[in-house]
């Protein structure tokens, strides 16, 4: 499967490409976006809760803005109280409904607010990976770069940790050989009945780029069975029938699932701050 995530060079020269598009020709426009709700079912209050004297959803914010590729940041949420605190520091949000399945459908109202264009790129942002690195966010706008067929694209990491194998928050993905997704589940997938070699699994990184156009018409279809089964957003694309182009990052970064995580994460910046 082509891995063109990992090669720097090639990161290097679309963030120069994009960069120096001619000032006569309408530069498609890519917008980060950090979706952000009021409630949590697995853990209440988790946008806000402290790391190092920040709230989580800043450390997102701080490390997105970094990106050499994204033209704005924005935090989506349904919460006056995430909205307040987020201008408050300096940062950028968006109200949007409380009504939303899903961060992607989130994204999409606030992509309309803004008025993107139909070519422009939105990306989605987990708001509980305060560690991502901002290289991701090249990493997954590449394939929309590079071919402006594809509506879809998002990362894949190669496990390393065996408990993640089993556990049903990290979500495996299968691909196929063109680098498009084939399945994402909260199973373990693929099955290996041979073991003659030893087995290999990607674990999936939430972090999506779309093209605005393709944002709206996902977000108008309905709930998919298997999207509903799993809890997975993004097979409502596959439900459909469209492909998600994924690239393998070698980044991996904690997501905050459960107070555990969160304190993972404080030890972890205690260290690089």
């Amino acid at each position: 499967m082509d891995n063109p995530g990992n090669d720097i060079k090639a990161i290097d020269g679309l963030i120069a490409a994009y960069m120096s598009q001619p000032v006569e020709v309408e530069k498609v426009k890519a917008v980060g976006f950090i979706p952000a709700r009021e409630q949590s079912t697995r853990f209440p209050g988790k946008p806000l809760a402290d790391i190092c004297g920040r709230p989580m959803i800043m450390r997102v914010y701080e490390r997105a803005v970094g990106s050499l590729l994204l033209d704005n940041v924005y935090v989506a949420t349904d919460s006056g109280e995430i909205f307040d605190m987020v201008c408050g520091l300096g940062g950028q949000a968006l109200m949007t409904s409380r009504e939303h399945p899903s961060g992607t459908d989130r994204i999409a109202e606030a992509a309309v607010q803004l008025g993107l264009d139909g070519m422009d790129i939105a990306v989605n942002i987990q708001g509980d990976q305060p560690l991502f690195d901002s290289v991701m966010i090249e990493e997954v706008m590449q394939p929309l770069l590079s071919d402006p067929a594809i509506p879809m694209s998002t990362l894949i990491y190669k496990i390393v940790n065996d408990d993640e194998i089993t556990h049903p928050n990290a979500v495996k993905t299968v691909v196929d050989k063109d680098g498009f997704a084939m399945y994402f589940s909260r199973a373990t997938i693929p099955f290996f009945r041979d073991l003659k070699s030893a087995p290999v699994y990607y674990k999936h990184h939430g972090i999506y780029a779309y093209r605005n156009d393709f944002l709206q018409k996902f977000s108008a279809l309905p709930r998919g069975f298997l999207e509903q089964a799993e809890g997975l957003e993004q097979l409502r694309a596959m439900e459909n029938g469209f492909r998600i182009k994924v690239v393998i990052t070698e980044k991996d970064s904690i997501e905050v699932d459960t107070p555990v995580d969160l304190e993972r994460v404080r030890a972890a910046y205690g260290k690089i701050i």
